[in-house]
């Protein structure tokens, strides 16, 4: 018995040290999509303020390939020290995993941390297309399928999903290219390549305000206060389209407890900032919190979900 005590002791030795002694070295945010995205900006907004309450470096690396399976097993096989992150998000976690069979597992893999916040989907077109509206473009797409092509972030991604939703219930075929991630899909449907997508609000917007994207409608159950006049998708015609994109941090199983609730501790606090909380929602954003254990169990509920929606809307990683 005396010997069961002192084991543990030991052990709640051993967990407290590890916090106390973190971090002892730079932190590094991984990022599965290319610089200058929605996910970039969020995780560097997060970065910047995390540092000086960690009294360590944060760094932001992007690592953007295969619908975000490069970012993820890079931070899955990391050392479960908290010393690397990962801004998971939707696809990382819940779409991609649901669509295919990938060499990482969301849930097992992977420790949760903190939410982020919640971005919803925009559909988007070139502005120097000319479609007025998601009537006009599902007519044209009728017509002449072959005219319009749209980006994405890459198969597994929630632009991939919401485009295919909307073919499904607006009844049409388009021709989807898949993106290394959100930026460089909106660079090319900004520069013509690629007519329209699906992006986050948070991607998307300060480009709908600067004129040089068309917001057509918003893929969610309620229209956007920084989009007032912008429909649901719903509203403009097409069911069934809803895509509500959210963003968390992430650190690789086995990780100290301790060390987690101190993460989660510091990103909450940063999450409260005036000055964070108002970046988010200039961007489209809207922050959340949560304990490592609602975000576990969002993990969990969403890829059941989409695991679903994979087999009703028969969607395919091709």
């Amino acid at each position: 018995m005396k010997s069961t005590l002192t084991a543990i002791a030991l052990a709640l030795t051993a967990l407290t040290s590890a916090a106390q002694g973190f971090p002892s070295k730079n932190v590094t945010i991984v990022v599965p999509t290319a610089a200058g995205g929605g996910n970039d900006l969020m995780a560097r907004t997060i970065a910047q303020k995390l540092a000086p309450m960690l009294g360590q470096s944060v760094i932001v690396e992007n690592k953007a390939g295969a619908n975000g399976a490069i970012a993820s097993e890079f931070v899955a096989r990391a050392a479960p020290d908290g010393h690397t992150l990962m801004l998971g998000y939707i696809a990382t976690h819940a779409m991609n995993p649901a669509l295919q069979k990938l060499r990482y597992d969301p849930v097992t893999d992977f420790e949760p941390v903190a939410m982020v916040g919640y971005s919803g989907t925009l559909m988007v077109a070139n502005a120097a297309v000319g479609v007025k509206d998601v009537k006009d473009l599902v007519a044209q797409l009728k017509a002449k399928p072959e005219r319009y092509v749209y980006a994405t972030a890459g198969n597994g991604t929630a632009p991939h999903f919401a485009g295919e939703l909307f073919k499904l219930n607006a009844g049409v075929e388009m021709i989807g290219v898949p993106y290394k991630g959100s930026s460089p899909a909106i660079n090319d449907t900004l520069g013509g390549q690629t007519q329209f997508m699906f992006p986050s609000l948070f991607s998307a917007l300060p480009h709908v305000k600067g004129g040089k994207l068309k917001a057509l409608a918003i893929a969610g159950p309620k229209r956007s206060p920084l989009l007032p006049d912008v429909p649901t998708m719903k509203e403009a015609g097409v069911d069934g389209v809803e895509v509500q994109q959210w963003y968390a941090i992430f650190a690789p199983a086995k990780t100290p407890k301790d060390v987690i609730a101190k993460l989660n501790k510091s990103i909450n606090e940063v999450l409260a900032d005036k000055e964070v909380i108002k970046r988010m929602e200039d961007h489209g954003a809207d922050v959340e919190t949560s304990t490592p254990e609602q975000l576990g169990s969002l993990v969990k509920t969403e890829l059941a979900k989409w695991k679903n929606v994979v087999v009703k809307a028969r969607i395919t990683a091709d």
